[in-house]
């Protein structure tokens, strides 16, 4: 929930920003002058750019929260036994120490959605954001591809 909220918040001030913004770039379009009006285009393509990468990400999110519900659904999320921080992180050695059975998991089953998922949680406790990312964007690719044929 807590992540929701940030995300919202995130949003509202982007849409903000992009409204302050498109007011200026509107004044320096209609100026007239030269330099203005370069400006003003930049002023038009910078909120873009970050509309669509927060889209983007928004996006990303939402899917993975999707496939994440589902292999609960099918009781499939990981249930080891790790000590985990008041703020419900993992213990980064704990999750060192499982993350070599996720892994090969992946090794032994490439086309498994199930399998990327939890590869990417185990980076994930393991801090590495990166490919966590990669591995539940490879999940998402593959859960797709399953449900398409499905």
């Amino acid at each position: 929930m807590k992540t929701r909220v940030s995300v919202a918040l995130i949003a509202a001030v982007l849409v903000l920003y992009i409204v302050v913004i498109a007011q200026w770039a509107w004044l320096l379009l209609t100026s007239g002058r030269a330099v203005a009006i370069a400006m003003g285009a930049a002023l038009i393509v910078i909120p873009l750019v970050a509309a669509w990468a927060v889209g983007r990400e928004i996006w990303f999110g939402v899917r993975a929260e999707r496939v994440g519900k589902r292999l609960e659904s099918e009781g499939g999320l990981p249930d080891d036994d790790v000590a985990v921080h008041p703020s419900g992180r993992v213990v980064r050695g704990d999750a060192d120490t499982v993350f070599p059975r996720y892994r090969a998991d992946v090794q032994e089953h490439p086309d498994d959605w199930r399998a990327w998922y939890r590869l990417g949680l185990a980076y994930d406790a393991a801090g590495d954001r990166r490919r966590a990312r990669s591995a539940v964007r490879q999940s998402l690719r593959l859960e797709a591809g399953d449900r398409s044929r499905s």
